[in-house]
């Protein structure tokens, strides 16, 4: 294998740009070309696509967010996009394709390999932690410490005006994020889609709290599992307790990743390489028990990821 491409797909995730480093670098290590593919799909359609070399990934690792830029593409999901896109294939001469992105960015290099036959590998980037096979997608950690940061932050006006305070964070239909930033945010209550909780059981545990002395609580909201406006609306409505929301939307998307993201990312773009060169094709590099292993990107695309439902259950304890 000689020359290869790479980009990333879906929404952005802090350690993108380490990963792509990694690629470029050790595939230029083992005396590959690297063709970078901007705004995903897109550009991979369009042509945006250009020789990387060393100096293209000089001082990115400590950047947030993707050097290669990333978009959505209907026009991928149609055989007819596709197509033109093996025509690109065709004139830069690629023999293989690094997707960086989430489930759906998968689905599309799967696709793609089913119909031309491309070599794909996969590096799960995404901040909801949502991809099969891997214990830890690259961005997730720095997501969960820019809410552990907010959460932080809110805890003191919260205590200072005796409030009740319902934070909103991302997620898409995993609660990842909101479990482990309920957790090491000391929630008082963590809403996640895969275990429903009335808000007549959230009421009823605020009212116990503040009848034991506790006059401010913290309620981490996954949007997969509610709406925080909602749930705001309805705790204010039924204990009259003062109650105030805070959505963090795009926040814990952005900003610098921590040393782990970048570590992760560093070594699954290694990993890509290696597979491609392996002759291990449609397979996905991906983090287990600490490990850096191979997955098989089929059984990804069509499998789900479970949360860790004894975490949950620790929460749950913790914040009696």
């Amino acid at each position: 294998m000689q020359r290869i491409g790479v980009l990333t797909s879906g929404g952005d995730s802090p350690g993108m740009n380490a990963a792509i480093r990694a690629v470029v670098r050790k595939a230029i290590y083992h005396g590959m070309e690297v063709i970078g593919i901007k705004h995903g799909y897109k550009g991979f359609i369009e042509a945006e696509m250009g020789p990387m070399n060393l100096g293209s990934v000089a001082d990115i690792i400590h950047r947030g967010g993707t050097i290669l830029q990333t978009a959505r593409s209907e026009e991928f999901r149609d055989p007819r996009g596709r197509a033109i896109a093996f025509e690109n294939v065709k004139r830069f001469n690629l023999q293989g394709l690094v997707v960086i992105g989430g489930d759906g960015s998968f689905k599309g290099g799967m696709e793609f390999y089913r119909e031309y036959n491309l070599p794909v590998v996969g590096i799960p980037g995404t901040i909801d932690n949502d991809v099969p096979g891997t214990d830890y997608s690259i961005g997730y950690d720095t997501a969960v410490n820019n809410v552990v940061d907010a959460v932080n932050k809110i805890r003191d006006t919260a205590t200072s005006h005796e409030r009740t305070f319902i934070i909103e964070v991302m997620g898409r239909e995993s609660g990842c994020i909101a479990l482990a930033s309920g957790l090491a945010g000391g929630a008082e209550t963590i809403m996640i889609p895969e275990q429903p909780v009335r808000v007549e059981e959230i009421c009823d545990k605020l009212i116990r709290g503040y009848r034991r002395g506790k006059l401010h609580s913290i309620i981490i909201v996954a949007e997969g599992a509610a709406s925080g406006i909602e749930v705001g609306r309805l705790i204010k409505e039924k204990t009259g307790f003062d109650t105030k929301v805070t959505i963090l939307g795009h926040l814990q998307r952005g900003g610098t990743p921590t040393a782990f993201d970048r570590i992760l990312a560093s070594r699954l773009g290694a990993k890509a390489v290696d597979l491609l060169i392996s002759g291990e094709y449609c397979s996905m590099a991906g983090m287990v028990k600490g490990e850096i292993v191979a997955g098989n990107l089929e059984k990804v695309t069509t499998g789900r990821k479970h949360l860790d439902m004894d975490m949950y259950q620790l929460a749950g304890v913790l914040s009696i």
